[in-house]
């Protein structure tokens, strides 16, 4: 008798981190952002900022410099321990990987590379979460192809450790990537979240210190709920 392994559900809910990398923060604020295929299953043709689902091996990469206690503990408010360290290794890995874009510190890799974070340590350099700044929370909702438990992280395109105009390393995933003003950016082909979380960077640009709470907005197969994230500094 033969069996097959079970096809994968694709559209179970899926942790994911997006990197909302921002530059001029004091002048003109812009954005760093690239559009997704049109043959893409989950938010075809659309403008997007760079980020994707966690990997199974994310939890177990050593980050140089952790979240901050406060990022860290709003994550976890209401998900599992640990999962802020995966969230922010994907971050980091997902903005190298579509757009070429480093966060991290010059140091070797101790031990065995993973083998998706082989192109990353080519650059001489390991992650760091230090300058992710947790500022938003979704969830997709039901019926969707694809869906994620999104979280969001802002970060000031000073803590980059590379060209911020250079995107040769960058993949395929995303085309055109390019740098938006946010004040101009309206005038792209935006998902509806992605304008939510705009309106909330672009109130806070010039504000470099935490949000008094992360907004969490929830879909569920009952109702869509819009909360508030504000967590416990965690403690040693």
């Amino acid at each position: 008798m033969t069996t097959t392994a079970p096809t994968p559900d694709k559209s179970a809910l899926r942790d994911a981190a997006t990197v909302i990398v921002l530059r001029d923060r004091r002048t003109r604020p812009r954005v760093l952002m690239g559009q997704r295929g049109a043959k893409a299953a989950f938010m075809p043709n659309k403008f997007v900022f760079p980020g994707g689902a966690v990997d199974r091996g994310d939890a177990q990469i050593h980050l140089t410099r952790p979240l901050s206690p406060l990022c860290a503990a709003r994550i976890e408010e209401d998900a599992p321990a640990g999962i802020a360290r995966a969230l922010a290794a994907a971050a980091v890995r997902e903005l190298w990987e579509e757009t070429g874009q480093i966060l991290g510190t010059p140091a070797p890799w101790p031990g065995t590379v993973p083998a998706d974070w082989l192109s990353f340590a080519g650059t001489g350099h390991r992650p760091s979460a230090e300058g992710l700044q947790f500022v938003f929370r979704a969830i997709t909702p039901p019926g969707r192809p694809r869906r994620f438990d999104a979280r969001f992280f802002l970060l000031d395109a000073e803590a980059l450790m590379s060209d911020p105009d250079d995107f040769s390393h960058a993949t395929d995933e995303l085309s055109h990537l390019q740098w938006i003003a946010v004040d101009e950016i309206r005038d792209y082909d935006l998902p509806f979240i992605t304008e939510v979380v705009l309106a909330e960077v672009a109130a806070r640009a010039a504000d470099e210190t935490p949000p008094d709470s992360v907004p969490f907005f929830r879909n569920d197969d009952e109702e869509s709920l819009f909360l508030r994230l504000r967590g416990e500094p965690m403690r040693d």
